[in-house]
């Protein structure tokens, strides 16, 4: 006789030793798939009635049953500290307790392994809705950054050098375009998943003859669905991708984080967090600590972790479903609302950061960061680069020595170095001069920065339509 709450029982006679009871079940992680339970307990049940199993009578009835339990549940939200085993478990006795044996009917032809299938797939979705949405705030919040800092330079870094100017707006940009990365492969992933395993039974498939395009398609499974049965209940190789997708995006905001932490110090004092999201030392009065961009950067971490726990949990499955495959929600799940806590705090943190343009526009014309340009200079004078880049070097040694910039070497001195170059080196060399020369697409100069904001505008109100990228239609070229 089966055991009261379990779905498995049939052959068994005994009880579980407590201690094992409470350790495989899932429900306290899997309760929040309760509402796509329903949708999937619904759309079999009326597979069922198409086949023939269900009256429309008795269909009806389980209609009913469904929609009373989800709007129970929208009320009071799907228990998680509840007895059952899991959410399926829990779906079953909560229908059987509205509908009768109806209830336990609705299990005919299916397997809990393609059921929780089916339901992750579909709870996903709106996960990755979630995450979609968040990398589109950061994006708007980077990108109105930009357009109030399109022409106002700071210092470039490479290996944490001061290495050429460019602009506030510029950089900005450069993590909106890491970040649209992250979103097109959060959407690769959902388009991967968009078949329906539902249908697949255990392992073999079904023997109740059910029409699985349809099922698929009222689902809203755009790819029809899973082909192979076997591969349909094991397969979980779309939530790694979708785990690599958030280990890049928070890797992504880490390296933001790590850029606006270092530009907040007192050594770079380039910006300055607001009091919404900062905070202060218990013992020393003056502090105003970045936490929140510390913590999206220790965060991180924590959703790498999950991807390689995914991949560890999967490398040595024989097919079909085994066991461990519960854990994958354990692993899944924390991660993606870690990831998208994540992209809020850092959107957060973007809107309340505020430059200090004046003290960013001098540091970028200090430390010698016009070298290139000079190179560039001499090159146009038809010296060879690597004999330019000679020269320069020697230019900016003596300009040490000297303890001034490459610009304000004496005349004496840049006749003697330079002896190539003519015209005013003091406006050749300004900040201002090596921001414009570098007009190119992709490029930092000022009306370059303005344009490609104007295209992120486009492209996020594109995105906000459920577009994709409108083009450029030559609003890219600077202007």
């Amino acid at each position: 006789m089966s055991q009261p709450g379990q779905l498995w029982g049939g052959r068994f006679q005994g009880g579980l030793d407590p201690a094992f009871a409470e350790f495989q079940r899932s429900l306290p992680q899997d309760h929040v798939l309760g509402f796509a339970d329903l949708e999937v307990n619904l759309a079999w049940s009326e597979a069922l009635a198409a086949a023939g199993l269900f009256t429309a009578d008795e269909l009806a009835r389980v209609r009913a049953a469904i929609e009373d339990l989800a709007a129970h549940w929208a009320e009071h939200g799907v228990p998680a500290d509840d007895a059952a085993e899991d959410v399926h478990s829990l779906v079953e006795r909560e229908l059987v307790a509205r509908c009768g044996d109806l209830g336990k009917r609705i299990h005919t032809g299916r397997s809990r392994n393609d059921q929780v299938a089916t339901d992750l797939r579909l709870y996903l979705r709106e996960r990755i809705a979630g995450l979609l949405e968040g990398i589109q705030d950061l994006c708007a919040a980077l990108v109105g950054k930009a357009g109030a800092h399109a022409g106002d330079p700071m210092p470039g870094y490479t290996h944490l050098q001061r290495a050429q100017p460019i602009t506030i707006g510029h950089h900005a940009l450069a993590h909106v375009e890491a970040l649209a990365r992250d979103r097109q492969r959060l959407l690769d992933a959902l388009s991967r998943m968009d078949q329906c395993p539902l249908g697949s039974g255990a392992l073999a498939g079904t023997t109740v003859p059910v029409d699985r395009a349809a099922l698929a398609a009222q689902l809203g499974f755009g790819g029809g669905p899973c082909r192979n049965s076997l591969d349909a209940t094991a397969a979980r190789d779309h939530l790694c991708e979708l785990l690599f997708a958030c280990a890049m995006a928070t890797t992504h905001l880490s390296r933001l984080a790590e850029d606006y932490v270092f530009f907040a110090t007192q050594e770079a004092r380039f910006l300055h967090f607001g009091d919404a999201v900062s905070t202060g030392s218990s013992l020393m009065p003056q502090k105003r600590n970045p936490d929140a961009m510390e913590l999206v950067r220790g965060k991180a971490a924590r959703v790498q972790g999950a991807l390689l726990a995914m991949l560890g949990t999967i490398k040595g499955l024989p097919l079909a479903y085994n066991r461990d495959l519960q854990t994958d929600k354990e692993t899944l799940l924390p991660a993606l609302a870690e990831t998208e806590a994540c992209l809020h705090v850092a959107a957060l943190a973007v809107q309340h950061a505020s430059f200090d343009v004046a003290r960013c526009a001098a540091e970028a014309g200090k430390g010698y960061q016009n070298a290139t340009d000079l190179a560039d200079l001499l090159v146009a004078q038809g010296v060879p680069f690597r004999d330019a880049h000679a020269l320069a070097g020697a230019a900016v040694n003596r300009a040490v020595e000297l303890g001034v910039e490459l610009q304000d070497l004496p005349p004496g001195e840049r006749q003697r170095l330079l002896p190539q170059l003519r015209g005013d080196l003091t406006r050749e060399l300004s900040v201002s001069a090596v921001l414009a020369r570098r007009a190119a697409t992709g490029g930092t100069a000022p009306a370059r920065v303005r344009a490609e904001v104007e295209r992120w505008q486009r492209q996020l109100t594109a995105w906000a339509v459920g577009g994709e990228d409108p083009g450029s239609d030559g609003a890219g070229e600077a202007r």
